[in-house]
């Protein structure tokens, strides 16, 4: 029996960090969701694991949905797609489970939303926190250890939702 935590019966997954790549049934898109911040370590791993890979964020939710909706259509038929979250070190962080979440709204406008739980549970969280944005972003422990550096302004633009109206292609087949 698959493990289901690979969430493998499902069409878009989500999982945390480096950790997610091993544990989720691979995927051919591979969406890695940081929301402040570049994990580059994390992108570079993901580079191989799927043909095409996006680096999401709030600032790019819609595009990034978009563009992963535009590459199931031209491989003709069902597309899996892992959203793997940056975190703080692999861990929990806010920020990107709401990026995810709006990334999975998006992807759910467009149709695909044949979602695990997880998803499911962090799309409906963005939905429902998306006019608070900007004060979760600051709040949240990466939002007041980045203000402490002197770097709130880092956090206020990744709080901008769609302000890039572009896909970030981190690698494609």
């Amino acid at each position: 029996m698959t493990d289901p935590r690979s969430q493998a019966t499902y069409q878009v997954r989500l999982g945390w960090g480096a950790d997610a790549l091993d544990l989720l049934e691979p995927a051919e898109i591979l969406v890695v969701v940081d929301a402040i911040g570049a994990d580059a370590a994390l992108a570079q791993a993901a580079a191989g694991r799927a043909e095409t890979v996006f680096a999401g964020s709030l600032r790019n939710a819609t595009a990034t949905a978009r563009a992963a909706y535009d590459a199931q259509k031209a491989r003709g038929g069902r597309t899996s797609i892992a959203l793997i979250l940056a975190g703080d070190g692999g861990r929990f962080a806010v920020e990107d489970y709401l990026a995810a979440g709006a990334i999975a709204d998006g992807l759910s406008a467009l149709g695909i939303d044949h979602t695990a739980p997880e998803v499911a549970v962090a799309g409906e969280g963005f939905h429902g926190l998306k006019r608070a944005l900007k004060h979760l972003l600051s709040a949240s422990a990466t939002g007041l250890a980045l203000a402490a550096e002197g770097r709130r302004d880092e956090v206020r633009a990744a709080a901008e939702l769609d302000a890039e109206p572009e896909a970030h292609l981190l690698t494609a087949s």
